[in-house]
């Protein structure tokens, strides 16, 4: 079971099994992101090679450069996995109004072979 809250600095990780989906949503910039994030790469090196079906759903308005390598890295391990066959996805939800949330997200895309959406968190019925 992955569950942490959300603080000031830090996003809300949380796992939920029944829709096979990894969230991270709030802003990102600790002061130490390797150690914030430590914990969600060793809960994915754990569990998501037995996994059939994952996806990573990210809500971020703000991250620091050390949490975008971090995310980086979280993405990369996704793609590891659908390449053993594991059916994994992205849907990557930004604030109409924050340009630079949707930019970042096309910038990861351009990164990975899986599907990866983007879509504004305001979208109705999503």
């Amino acid at each position: 079971m992955l569950n942490i809250s959300a603080t000031t600095s830090t996003p809300a990780v949380s796992w939920d099994k029944d829709a096979a989906t990894l969230t991270i949503s709030g802003e990102s910039y600790p002061e130490n992101s390797f150690a914030f994030f430590d914990p969600v790469f060793a809960w994915l090196s754990s569990e998501l090679p037995a996994l059939k079906r994952f996806r990573l759903r990210v809500s971020v308005s703000y991250m620091n450069s050390s949490s975008t390598k971090c995310m980086l890295d979280i993405i990369d391990l996704v793609s590891e996995s659908a390449e053993r066959g594991c059916d994994a996805a992205v849907v990557w939800l930004y604030d109409r109004d924050n340009e630079r949330a949707r930019d970042l997200a096309e910038e990861f895309r351009e990164d990975v072979e899986i599907p990866f959406e983007i879509r504004p968190i305001e979208d109705p019925g999503r």
